[in-house]
């Protein structure tokens, strides 16, 4: 903890330079509320609390271990567990609909769609054609949109399709494969309700059916969705951190998830007569400072936007100090990440608030709901509000800048189609360097940034240069991402902090040990890797050398992810366990009983060293398993 000017102290980073500026901050930050929060509710963390009826709230304690309606720990805490994953899981979905639906209307009007190449892949994924790209991209749209729709008892169409199949097999044999995504959501949320499901065994099987649907739909096809209308990630080196801030424009920070939401507003900022408009009003023109996912997929896809877009500034628990700079000038907001924190500084600072999806209104915010038929509109009335806010404010307003934060050359426009590209168009040359040593395996450290677990990512960021020590390539996704970029870790120059072996391979390739692959919906990207390497070695993919660590995981958003990742079979680590720990069979299942099940399981330790030592080993048990 650090003492601030605000009175108390704040809490650790792995960020250091971004821990002083926000000690030195004369308002409060969810930084500084750590410390008053210190002291958890023990039953809550150990998910023992039921409050869904009036004879409630239940504890359960040795000395009263059934709720008075005769619910046990495990039939409560593995209840509390499938509604946080319902709910993790309707975010996801309520994502790729929207996006879905963006790609049909633009298709419709037969506006740009940037990556033909993704629209194609699509196609034959999906088993579609059409006369142009214009009724191709409408198809692939309605057969997602199809899905989506479908009731609980009709099994989804695309998750054959999208799957490996021997993970479709074993999904198959598990009685978990999904019916309509927005369906199942709404079959949990019945399933945990009151005096309704009492088998604890049965409603994790349901999160496993949730984590396949959010996978396959809310993470793999948003992103290839987004591919289509938004243009694919192509790699170059981009700056990241405080400094991509620069005050000479009209600065408007975009949090959420949802990139299509304000494609057309991204478009018309550039345009000639809105620089004008800006150049009038004393600024050079307009910009957007990424923050949280939506900030990784626009540095992901940055290549395409070098006109409009700076960088990426930092994510979510950084999203305050962004602010505090005084040089942004509007928020826009689409989805969550978005902090009810930054409210208030945003009202001292005099910074407009705008919210295109009422999933995300801001208390102080603008309500503007994006309507696609509607957009020019929108766009345009957004553009002469937020040039208003920066003409009243800017000159009432001292700017407190941070040049000095993040780095000007973090690897980023990584996927799964740039990387095999540029390995040379296939997966031999990292199987190769698998199979040789000289890559250990392969860690997926994806997810969010939390507060906990040793303070801002720091948890993360010790996890990483661990795994990077002992050889371990990691790549990225999420809000983690973003202090793992900030710290240094995505720049050439981390390879120095490599293993022997993995950093002679970063530095033969010009490559960091760590490469990001965006916004959480990327960890669907992610799996598309996972699925090709264990295509090309012909193996499932619980045998590959592969781990996973959500180490700091903030949101039901997260468990929705981690069921996915489980029902991959691969073993997945956080830091702080989920509050299931008042259940002995919830334990059971999840850590031990797993593995039989799909393959995968939970590994619970907040000491970086010590779980990173954890996932070597299990890397080294599945290269002998390979014998490699």
């Amino acid at each position: 903890m650090n003492e601030s000017y605000y009175g108390c102290t704040t809490c650790a980073s792995a960020d250091k330079v971004l821990e002083a500026f926000i000690a030195k901050l004369p308002m409060e930050t969810s930084h500084h509320r750590v410390e008053s929060q210190e002291t958890k509710c023990g039953f809550g963390l150990q998910g023992v609390c039921c409050r869904l009826c009036a004879n409630g709230p239940c504890r359960i304690t040795p000395e009263s271990p059934k709720g008075i309606c005769g619910a046990d720990s495990n039939v409560i805490v593995t209840r509390n567990l499938l509604r946080a994953v319902a709910s993790g899981s309707g975010c996801y979905i309520h994502v790729v609909e929207n996006t879905a639906l963006n790609l049909k209307n633009t298709a419709r009007i037969k506006g740009k769609l940037k990556g033909l190449g993704s629209l194609e892949r699509l196609c034959t994924a999906f088993g579609v054609s059409g006369k142009d790209e214009w009724e191709k991209a409408e198809k692939v749209a309605d057969a997602v949109l199809n899905d989506l729709y479908k009731p609980e008892y009709v099994k989804m169409d695309l998750v054959e399709k999208m799957a490996y199949p021997p993970r479709f097999k074993v999904w198959s044999e598990l009685g978990i494969l999904p019916g309509g995504a927005k369906a199942e959501v709404f079959k949990g949320v019945v399933k945990c309700s009151t005096n309704l499901n009492s088998d604890p065994v049965n409603m994790l099987l349901d999160c496993l059916r949730l984590g396949i649907s959010t996978g396959i739909y809310g993470l793999t096809l948003t992103n290839l969705l987004n591919d289509v209308l938004l243009g694919e990630p192509e790699l170059r080196m981009a700056p990241v951190g405080l400094r991509v801030i620069d005050p000479d424009y009209i600065n408007i920070m975009i949090t959420g998830h949802q990139h299509t939401m304000f494609v057309h507003l991204q478009e018309r900022l550039t345009a000639p007569d809105i620089t004008a408009k800006a150049q009038a009003a004393g600024a050079k023109g307009f910009r957007l400072v990424g923050c949280t996912c939506v900030g990784q997929d626009l540095q992901l896809r940055g290549a395409h936007y070098t006109d409009i877009f700076d960088g990426h500034a930092g994510n979510n628990y950084t999203s305050e100090a962004i602010i505090a700079t005084g040089a942004i000038d509007a928020v826009l907001s689409e989805f969550n990440c978005t902090l009810p924190g930054i409210e208030p500084i945003c009202d001292e600072l005099k910074i407009k608030q705008i919210c295109l999806d009422d999933v995300a209104k801001k208390a102080n915010a603008e309500l503007k709901p994006f309507v696609f038929n509607e957009r020019e509109r929108i766009s345009d009335e957004i553009i002469d509000e937020v040039i208003a806010a920066y003409k009243e404010r800017r000159p009432k307003v001292t700017l407190n800048l941070l040049p000095e934060h993040g780095n000007d050359n973090t690897l980023t426009g990584v996927s799964e189609v740039s990387l095999k590209k540029f390995l040379g168009g296939n997966w031999k040359p990292l199987v190769d360097l698998i199979v040789g040593g000289q890559i250990k395996g392969v860690a997926g450290v994806v997810g969010c940034s939390s507060l906990v677990a040793g303070g801002h990512d720091v948890l993360t960021v010790d996890l990483v240069r661990e795994l990077i020590a002992r050889d371990i390539i990691v790549l990225t996704a999420g809000c983690s991402s973003g202090g793992i970029e900030n710290c240094g870790l995505m720049t050439p120059e981390a390879a120095d902090m490599a293993g022997p072996n993995l950093k002679a391979v970063c530095k033969k390739l010009g490559i960091p040990p760590v490469l990001n692959f965006g916004p959480c919906l990327a960890i669907g990207r992610l799996e598309i890797v996972a699925t090709e390497l264990a295509e090309a070695i012909g193996i499932d993919i619980p045998q590959l050398p592969l781990v996973l660590s959500a180490a700091q995981w903030l949101e039901e958003q997260a468990l929705a992810d981690g069921c996915f990742g489980l029902a991959l079979g691969l073993p997945l680590h956080l830091g702080l366990p989920p509050f299931v720990t008042g259940s002995a069979v919830a334990v059971r299942v999840l850590t031990e009983d797993m593995k039989a099940l799909t393959g995968g399981r939970i590994i619970i330790n907040a000491d970086a060293r010590e779980s990173a030592i954890l996932l070597e080993k299990i890397i080294q048990e599945k290269r002998q398993a390979l014998k490699i």
